[in-house]
């Protein structure tokens, strides 16, 4: 199975990860996408160290994170920057998505 999980709000960080770390104990794979206020948690290394994990996937709003003044530069390789088309395409991928 897979999970998305769409953030789009920097409110619920913890239970991000907590998802995210049950889904993989499950051994299924997990794919984030992040938009509007969610890009703000891309300061946060708790946030994008999730995106190092075997198993998860993780992309984000480019025009979100520039309304939000969120650098996105320095991000590295496994976190994707792009438009709406990645939360589309997680949303095709997905058995189930999650919106925090």
């Amino acid at each position: 199975m897979k999970l998305g999980i769409l953030v789009n709000t920097d409110r619920h960080l913890a239970h991000v990860i907590g998802l995210t770390m049950a889904a993989l104990a499950k051994e299924h794979d997990v794919e984030i996408f992040t938009m509007d206020g969610g890009t703000r948690l891309l300061d946060n290394t708790s946030f994008t160290e999730l995106s190092g994990l075997k198993g998860v996937s993780m992309s984000l709003c480019e025009h979100s994170a520039k309304t939000y003044g969120v650098k996105t530069d320095a991000l590295g390789e496994n976190i994707t920057c792009g438009g709406q088309l990645y939360n589309s395409m997680m949303n095709n991928r997905c058995d189930r998505v999650v919106v925090l």
